[in-house]
């Protein structure tokens, strides 16, 4: 069980060289290029006080989600340890059916659900653990798998996009679709192409992947915390916002309540 902790005890290895930087850290650029996990989510965490006080304060979970991610990955590219390969995989399989559970359209849901999203937190709970084990089996597989999850959270939000009035909310879910898609386009030549970057001495995409992948997660967060909102109560009138300066379609976006209310108990999960 100990080896397990051990160092270069996982079966994956990218394609940064090992202590190549730091005797300490066996993936240098890998493991820092996290920092954005850190540094976000408590910014996210204030500037969607508003939504969490008038919507849904699980809305907070995603972004402590997002950091732990971000903590698991920075702790597995240093030590490369299989624990460490596990709870990446794993952070972001939850992250994965925690924002399944809480932003799935209404409009989706099986008969057997009856609209409660309650049960759909519940059932969701149930595959997130039982894919915890299957995970925790098949280590060497659970990379490929996981990026499988993208497809359809694609999918799903070109299909929202489509029904969005707002140019501004299509704008924003462009821009997170092509980062989408830069991401994976790094991760993949990361794991295809090691040879060719290594000869150029810059073995770091799967760095790169690290950035995009968080600006493409916690914008697609914003999207559909939009359309959750705007479906099920459109009445509050749900804004696009962006932090520092709301002219400033580069910035941190962000969702404000135009008409606030009291939020209703079930949309919590």
């Amino acid at each position: 069980m100990w080896s397990h902790l051990e160092r270069g005890s996982s079966p994956v290895d990218w394609c940064e060289s090992n202590y190549s930087i730091s005797p300490d850290i066996a993936e240098f650029v890998n493991t820092i290029s996290n920092v954005l996990f850190f540094l976000f989510p408590p910014v996210l965490i204030h500037l969607f006080q508003e939504y969490a006080k008038f919507f849904n304060p699980a809305i907070n979970v995603l972004w402590v989600l997002l950091m732990v991610v971000g903590l698991s990955s920075a702790y597995f590219h240093a030590t490369l340890s299989l624990v460490g390969q596990l709870l990446d995989e794993l952070a972001i399989l939850w992250v994965f059916m925690a924002a399944f559970a809480m932003f799935l359209p209404k409009r989706y849901f099986p008969k057997f659900l009856g609209g409660n999203r309650r049960h759909l937190a519940f059932y969701s709970s149930v595959i997130s653990v039982v894919s915890t084990g299957l995970l925790v089996m098949h280590p060497k597989a659970n990379a490929f798998a996981l990026m499988t999850l993208a497809l359809p959270a694609i999918g799903f939000l070109c299909k929202e996009l489509n029904r969005v009035k707002c140019a501004r909310v299509y704008r924003l879910g462009l821009r997170c679709v092509a980062v989408c898609f830069l991401a994976i386009f790094s991760w993949i030549i990361d794991r295809m192409f090691c040879d060719t970057w290594l000869y150029i001495d810059f073995p770091y995409m799967h760095g790169v992947w690290h950035v995009l992948i968080f600006i493409a997660s916690y914008t697609a967060l914003v999207l559909f915390a939009y359309f959750n909102v705007s479906e099920e109560r459109p009445e509050q009138k749900p804004q696009l916002k962006y932090w520092p300066r709301n002219d400033f379609e580069l910035g941190v976006p962000y969702i404000t309540i135009k008409h606030p209310c009291k939020k209703d108990t079930h949309l919590a999960i």
